[in-house]
């Protein structure tokens, strides 16, 4: 898919990270099809960090935990990092991975986080869900609910203050920390500090112009959208059905929602409707913090983490944890 000229000129991306692009390719291509999703996923899963790679030298502690899931599936699994020889009750960020619903699991791209671990001296609860296309909406979503649940009743055990936690997710982990985030005010669960939304997978619909300016560019573009998201909802994608808890810019009221950090790049597909979001949360007495970042492709940060405006977003998120929980 090209550029849709409709939409205007794409903006350019920042000059270091244009650098990075060709080698990511190999990895994540522009355009994900249905087809590509099993090699994806493997050259995904190469990257994974090992367990020596948790441990940071013995800086961190690790473990790995299946929890109960949702009633009649399997259990969840989830990875705990803590701070070596913790002691007191630590702040927690419980992180949903990216990958487009489709690609991932509990240790995909997590340096960023194992970070926090060290540097900031949290707990790290990152939980793997259901993937679509083999297992649809809610199955992800219920997943990321049951794992959270058994964390907060759990959160003493592990050496976490309750009431220091904020759920956390890049991509599809943001668009499901989003959607976490209205279930937990509906059913009146356990609240949130903060919500932090990376480069948010957010609307189902794919019709903005950020995402007709990006189409063939970047990382993720329209058509791997379309891909992620027909994978997870069926014949429901784009249709007038969507319920806001698969796709969360359907959602009607965004009142009454934890603080929001939410950051995305201006050249990737997610700018307008993280922008959306943002603004629809303003709109009705909320808080979020909005940060767009200037020639950034979808997930730069991450891809590209020694990038001087990468190292700039990830600033930003500490200081904002700092003020969230505080630490």
């Amino acid at each position: 898919m090209t550029p849709d000229d409709s939409a205007g000129p794409p903006p350019p991306f920042d000059p270091e990270l244009t650098e990075a692009l060709g080698p990511l390719s190999a990895i994540m291509p522009p355009t994900v099809l249905p087809g590509m999703i099993p090699a994806v996923r493997r050259s995904l899963r190469a990257t994974r960090p090992s367990d020596e790679d948790l441990r940071r030298g013995g800086a961190i502690e690790f473990e790995e935990r299946t929890v109960p899931g949702p009633a009649g599936a399997p259990g969840v699994p989830l990875l705990i990092c803590r701070p070596a020889r913790a002691t007191a009750p630590l702040p927690a960020v419980y992180f949903t991975h990216g990958g487009g619903m489709v690609l991932g699991d509990n240790r995909t791209l997590l340096a960023e986080m194992l970070d926090w671990v060290e540097d900031l001296r949290l707990v790290l609860v990152s939980v793997e869900y259901r993937l679509a296309p083999e297992h649809r909406y809610p199955a992800a979503l219920e997943d990321v609910h049951a794992g959270l649940l058994w964390t907060t009743r759990h959160g003493r055990a592990l050496g976490i203050d309750p009431g220091r936690l904020v759920v956390a997710g890049a991509s599809a982990g943001g668009g499901l920390t989003a959607a976490l985030s209205l279930l937990l005010r509906d059913r009146g669960g356990p609240q949130p500090a903060g919500q932090l939304l990376v480069c948010p997978m957010l609307d189902d619909r794919d019709d903005t112009p950020s995402g007709r300016q990006m189409a063939g560019k970047g990382v993720w573009d329209r058509t791997s959208n379309n891909t992620g998201w027909s994978a997870l909802l069926g014949d429901l994608h784009g249709g007038p059905d969507v319920p806001p808890y698969a796709a969360p810019a359907r959602a009607a009221d965004l009142s009454g929602l934890p603080p929001a950090f939410i950051d995305v790049g201006s050249a990737e597909t997610f700018r307008d409707e993280a922008v959306t979001y943002a603004t629809r949360i303003w709109q009705v007495g909320g808080q979020a913090e909005l940060h767009v970042w200037p020639g950034a492709f979808h997930g730069f940060d991450a891809l590209a983490p020694h990038a001087t405006l990468s190292g700039e977003a990830r600033a930003a998120r500490v200081r904002w944890l700092h003020r969230t929980l505080p630490l």
